[in-house]
């Protein structure tokens, strides 16, 4: 008997999506150039950072599998990511009050995202490596995207909060329990779960990944070099 095909509710989608509107719309809003006199992005700028932030992952992952974006199947998702783009520029004084909360939201999309990405993945029968793979790429897609069109440095590429090691380890854990027979939503939840509280505790206690270190040769101590060296007599 065939498991029924896992499909993303769409309230669910949306909530991904919309959350991840906000959060581009929030970051965009207080960006500022200082070298050009500060000046900020407008309507129209922020709008786009939130759309790329909301669709930006679901987009990743629909193209790394080679299948229609589910994100321009239907006319909610662009919407809903306008509207919580919206929302978010207007309303970004309110939401700064809420840093807790905005950080909480923020950990629950990545692994939302990177759940979506993950299970989608295994549905169409990818192995698990590469079902983790688009699911750590949905996850932190959006970001990227994000950083790459206002140009910064790409945040997930540096020294940080265990961005991509949060939804890695989530998604392994939910390819690992569908692995082992476990159903694919109760997977994708135990997933998201994991993310969001590894993401959490990483932001609360400040963890992060060691900065890259070139590997040196331990040299010899300076004062090794003055001990005599003993050789046998010669008969």
């Amino acid at each position: 008997m065939n498991e029924p095909v896992f499909v993303i509710p769409l309230w669910a989608d949306l909530l991904a999506v919309g959350l991840g509107g906000v959060q581009g719309a929030l970051f965009a809003s207080g960006f500022s150039d200082d070298g050009t006199g500060g000046r900020r992005l407008d309507f129209l700028g922020v709008a786009i950072i939130g759309i790329v932030m909301g669709m930006g992952g679901g987009l990743i992952r629909d193209l790394l599998l080679n299948v229609a974006p589910t994100t321009l199947q239907s006319n909610w998702y662009l919407l809903t990511a306008a509207g919580a783009a919206l929302v978010g520029m207007l309303l970004a004084n309110v939401f700064q009050r809420l840093n807790g909360v905005i950080v909480a939201l923020d950990a629950v999309v990545i692994g939302l995202f990177g759940a979506f990405g993950t299970s989608k993945a295994l549905v169409l029968g990818l192995p698990v490596v590469p079902a983790v793979f688009v699911g750590v790429c949905a996850a932190v897609g959006g970001g990227i995207l994000r950083d790459v069109i206002m140009g910064l440095p790409v945040a997930v590429m540096h020294v940080g909060s265990l961005y991509a090691v949060a939804a890695g380890v989530g998604c392994a854990v939910l390819a690992g329990a569908v692995a082992l027979g476990a159903p694919v939503a109760a997977a994708a939840v135990a997933g998201v779960i994991v993310t969001t509280v590894i993401r959490l505790l990483a932001v609360i206690f400040d963890i992060s990944l060691p900065e890259q270190r070139a590997l040196h040769r331990r040299k010899v101590a300076l004062e090794t070099t003055s001990i005599p060296v003993i050789r046998p007599a010669a008969d």
